[in-house]
């Protein structure tokens, strides 16, 4: 998509999902004033956003990460459920919330950029323009973030030890903290204590995590 748009001189189809209406006609009406890209559709839950790309079939995706009231970041989900659908379609994230976590989850879901709310209109349209040219776009902040967390994965191999690769393998199998314990012939605290380790290393926050990235960087 993104060949044949530059080759046409079209502006970047761009769909904009944001919970709140009053956010999304405020940034459609910033981004419509600039002739590079053409807001093609908005949604404001999961399920209205897939079906948006799949009828507008954009060139990125501009998603907040919380498209509902409570704790989940369903954007996160939105993210995931785009690329599936659309390897090709880029994502950027465009949220009030920063931190480590969010920053790296949303970059393993498959967003390609990341700035926060407060970012001024020439370099959201510069973030969008970089997605859209099939790279991608970071705000000082979150790029420092991605950059030390890349950092630590490449090391994070060698800080593993065995054991905690055999918990790994384990917690993999679906083994709970008890099977773990009379397998490996160590006290459930033991086992506690090596996955608490586990999930440290790894930077993520529940076992769980710590299983998909341990598979998709080859540790198990």
């Amino acid at each position: 998509m993104s060949a044949d748009r530059t080759e046409a001189k079209s502006p970047i189809r761009t769909v904009l999902v944001d919970d709140h209406a009053l956010l999304r006609e405020g940034l459609r009406a910033v981004l419509e004033r600039e002739p590079e890209v053409a807001v093609v559709g908005e949604a404001g839950t999961v399920d209205t956003a897939l079906a948006e790309v799949a009828h507008t079939r954009p060139d990125v995706v501009v998603v907040d990460l919380k498209l509902t009231a409570g704790t989940d970041y369903e954007g996160m989900r939105l993210i995931g459920e785009l690329k599936r659908a659309d390897s090709s379609i880029s994502v950027l994230v465009l949220t009030t919330f920063l931190d480590d976590d969010l920053v790296v989850r949303a970059v393993r879901a498959g967003a390609s950029g990341y700035v926060v709310k407060d970012v001024d209109t020439t370099e959201l349209v510069r973030a969008i323009r970089a997605l859209a040219a099939g790279g991608s776009a970071f705000d000082p902040r979150s790029s420092n973030i991605v950059m030390r967390t890349m950092s630590g994965e490449r090391n994070v191999s060698d800080e593993l030890t065995d054991r905690e690769r055999e918990v790994l393998r384990l917690l993999a199998d679906g083994m709970s903290n008890g099977g773990i314990s009379k397998k490996l012939f160590i006290s459930e605290s033991t086992v506690k204590f090596h996955i608490r380790n586990i999930i440290r290393k790894l930077r993520v926050s529940k076992r769980t995590d710590a299983v998909y990235v341990a598979s998709k960087r080859g540790l198990i």
